[in-house]
């Protein structure tokens, strides 16, 4: 396990050289924002981290519904039953296991670890623009249907989930990264993911902090790059998007 601290942002990495999964601790005045749930297995890592700096856990925000993101969340609800727990509304059917696609979105299938047995109902359900504390949430699907990313509005660090991923490179969901292909194999509509990307890079973030690898400062012109190099990848030869 490995602890990174950015202005109010503390990101939690579970095997951080392997297969590094990321959930963040946003500090408020009145404790912890958690955003994501990481696996089953990060529990003990999530509860002990919080604890040594003090604050207790007052929300559990999720970026999306795959397992790798909501794998402790019955386990966290369990050991702190106050704490608010919010996903976008278009994402709450996706963790209660049901991956129908809505009339006018894109009837490809959803991809990744859908979850099958989460107990947690959501306390809140976010759309775009919402307020959580000292956060607001930023729609970005792609990844999945209801895929979001949260910035704090204090010190403009995104916390982009799987927008991005910088584990294997600086990418943008759905372009495959050879050393760490998971999220690009997990992504559901590259199309719409490459668009969110484009939005989250237009908001020229302080800090970029992902699901998947370490936090990088100033990424702007990184963050645009990939998108470039994302809408590269999905032109057809001599045509455009």
């Amino acid at each position: 396990m490995r602890i990174t601290r950015e202005h109010d942002v503390v990101q939690v990495s579970f095997l951080p050289r392997l297969f590094p999964v990321n959930v963040y601790l946003v500090e408020e005045k009145d404790g912890f924002t958690l955003i994501d749930a990481g696996m089953p297995f990060s529990l003990k890592g999530i509860l002990s981290t919080a604890q040594s700096l003090g604050k207790p856990i007052t929300r559990i925000i999720l970026t999306h519904a795959h397992g790798d993101h909501v794998g402790a969340l019955d386990s966290l609800k369990d050991a702190l039953p106050k704490a608010e727990v919010c996903i976008s509304r278009r994402d709450a059917p996706l963790l209660a296991g049901d991956a129908s696609l809505l009339p006018g979105e894109p009837q490809t299938p959803v991809r990744g670890s859908v979850p099958k047995a989460i107990r947690t109902r959501p306390d809140r359900l976010l759309d775009d623009g919402d307020r959580i504390g000292s956060l607001v949430a930023i729609a970005t699907p792609g990844h999945t249907p209801g895929h979001m990313a949260f910035m704090d509005t204090r010190s403009r660090v995104l916390i982009a989930g799987d927008a991005y991923q910088l584990h294997g490179g600086l990418a943008v969901s759905g372009r495959l990264r050879p050393l760490f292909p998971f999220p690009a194999l997990a992504t559901w509509n590259r199309e719409l993911a490459l668009a969110s990307a484009k939005r989250l890079a237009e908001l020229e973030p302080s800090v970029l902090a992902v699901g998947h690898g370490r936090m990088l400062r100033q990424p702007a012109a990184a963050m645009r790059a990939a998108t470039a190099d994302a809408e590269q990848r999905l032109r057809p030869a001599g045509g455009h998007l």
